[in-house]
């Protein structure tokens, strides 16, 4: 069990060895949400959503009905459930799947992630790719990594553009949705 404290929000989170960062808070993670205001007309997926810290951090924030959680790992699906019922969050759509498969919704106005960065690059390929059709026109992408290049290039190809904070060793990027087509003129 790890207690948090973000944005003056006390978490109570379980944890599991097999799971990404279980004996504390990820500090990229936590690096990323000082950088993500949330509103209540706010639709939020946690991509990728580990044991939940990031979906039940907006969930507090935000009415739970406007956020998702979603993860390959049937572990961390059932962890991230023990976590919303921990901290007495109902409401959440929380599904088990490969990126977006249980995912039905294409008006999202946040999703924020902290995709695996030390394997290649295929699962945040599809994340920034797949994340871009998911996104509503105005919404936004946020993701932590400890890697640059691969990144910003991506990002820009796709959204068109970029904000990029470095802190604590992670590189916060946040790209945000213009148009309904990629900028690289792939299309939607």
């Amino acid at each position: 069990m790890i207690e948090v404290n973000v944005k003056g929000i006390a978490l109570q989170l379980e944890t599991d060895l097999s799971l990404f960062s279980p004996k504390a808070a990820d500090r990229g993670t936590l690096t990323m949400l000082e950088h993500v205001d949330f509103s209540n007309e706010d639709c939020v997926l946690d991509l990728g959503c580990g044991y939940g810290l990031v979906g039940i951090l907006a969930a507090k924030i935000i009415p739970s009905d406007h956020v998702y959680m979603t993860d390959i790992d049937p572990c961390a699906v059932q962890i991230a459930s023990d976590n919303l019922k921990r901290n007495a969050i109902e409401g959440v759509t929380l599904t088990q799947g490969d990126a977006f498969s249980g995912v039905n919704r294409s008006d999202f106005t946040l999703i924020l992630s902290n995709p695996p960065y030390h394997t290649d690059f295929s699962v945040a390929r599809t994340f920034i790719e797949k994340g871009f059709n998911r996104l509503a026109v105005g919404g936004k992408m946020f993701m932590v990594t400890k890697r640059k290049d691969w990144y910003k290039n991506k990002l820009i190809s796709i959204f068109g553009g970029v904000r990029i904070w470095e802190e604590n060793g992670y590189f916060v990027f946040m790209a945000q949705k213009n148009s309904d087509r990629y900028a690289a003129g792939k299309g939607k």
